[in-house]
């Protein structure tokens, strides 16, 4: 009779610990706010200093943004140049009706998300017409008339090139002030829980699988009978919704609104948050905005202190999303595939891995 076999501790399930690890990361950023560790390098102070949270504020808020475009982007396979419109029309409308005229936050938000949504409702149902580059042309066309208005400062009401900054009067308490930043944290976490909540339901809906199958093969969806326009205005007016949204939020982070957000540059850089992280993956987007968020922001601060080119927060950024994309073609969350052979190389042997067990002769 064979001595038993010793038994070996194993691990946690990998389903399991992915499952997990979003609850885990929610909770570490509730109680971030609490921490008092310092990061020389990465921030400039201590996690809790106002400094670093309105930092982080920015970052969730672009993250969120990433996740709502990659919703139009990466599912149904639409490249519009002219999502900064949306995030635009959120920010000004909410800073309009509170600075100009004497609104309170909560109606004016409240007025300000469905706008957004009826103004993707507009302009959609009229780019939707077209399809390909001339989709994109069309969106691009629609944000940059936009952009002149706003910079033009019609009756004066969005500051022109200057920007319009929001009045705290008709601002709630807990959202004044440097010592309330954390409140402006939390009020940026939920925006992007919000987003993530929304989109990862869609994903598991049946619209989400009818999205996937609208951006590989759109004549599919027509033969079983489905309208892919009204698909594709449906994901274009949800993706208006959450930029508008997103940008009511930015609005109340940074303290008001510039003529920045409704340029293509915001759009190309939601391009690019998507694609860093990986369009049309679970958490891609939030990752690439995250990261290309806080990339962008830390180098600018940094600017005057670094030599030559490295200064220049968009040579720094673009190097390293071609780096990115060179050498992670599917985004940052395809580096968990493209890894595992070599974590499966460095993976320590037990004991009769990879040898046949033995045969023995039946008595």
């Amino acid at each position: 009779m064979s001595p038993p076999s010793p038994s070996w501790p194993t691990a946690a399930p990998p389903g399991r610990l992915r499952r997990l690890a979003p609850l885990l990361a929610l909770l570490v950023a509730v109680v971030l706010p609490w921490s008092t560790l310092n990061l020389p390098g990465l921030f400039e102070g201590p996690l809790n200093s106002p400094g670093t949270l309105q930092l982080l504020a920015i970052c969730l808020v672009f993250a969120g943004l990433a996740l709502g475009y990659d919703l139009l982007f990466g599912r149904a396979g639409l490249l519009s140049f002219g999502h900064a419109l949306y995030v635009a029309a959120g920010a000004y409308g909410v800073d309009i009706l509170v600075s100009h005229y004497g609104w309170r936050l909560w109606p004016a938000a409240a007025v300000t998300v469905p706008a957004a949504a009826v103004l993707a409702v507009m302009l959609g149902s009229v780019a939707l017409r077209t399809s390909g580059i001339a989709f994109s042309m069309v969106t691009l066309a629609f944000a940059q008339v936009g952009h002149i208005v706003i910079n033009r400062d019609p009756g004066g009401l969005t500051g022109g090139e200057e920007g319009l900054p929001l009045s705290s009067a008709g601002l709630p308490a807990m959202f004044t002030g440097v010592v309330n930043t954390v409140n402006l944290y939390w009020l940026a976490l939920a925006f992007l829980t919000v987003v993530v909540l929304v989109v990862h339901a869609i994903d598991r809906a049946p619209l989400g699988r009818t999205l996937t199958g609208l951006r590989d093969d759109e004549r599919r969806i027509a033969v079983l009978g489905l309208s892919p326009y009204r698909l594709k205005l449906l994901a274009f007016v949800l993706a208006g919704t959450l930029a508008g949204l997103g940008g009511v939020i930015y609005a109340l982070v940074v303290g008001g609104a510039s003529p920045h957000i409704a340029s293509s540059e915001l759009t190309l850089s939601l391009i690019v948050m998507a694609v860093l992280g990986g369009a049309g993956t679970r958490w891609g987007a939030v990752v690439g905005g995250f990261l290309y968020a806080y990339l962008d922001q830390r180098l600018a601060r940094l600017g005057g202190s670094l030599p030559g080119p490295f200064g220049e927060p968009l040579f720094v950024l673009g190097t390293l999303f071609i780096l990115a994309v060179y050498f992670a073609p599917g985004g940052l969350a395809s580096l968990g595939s493209r890894l595992e052979p070599l974590r499966r190389a460095l993976r320590p042997r037990r004991p009769g891995d990879g040898h046949p067990a033995p045969v023995t002769d039946a008595v």
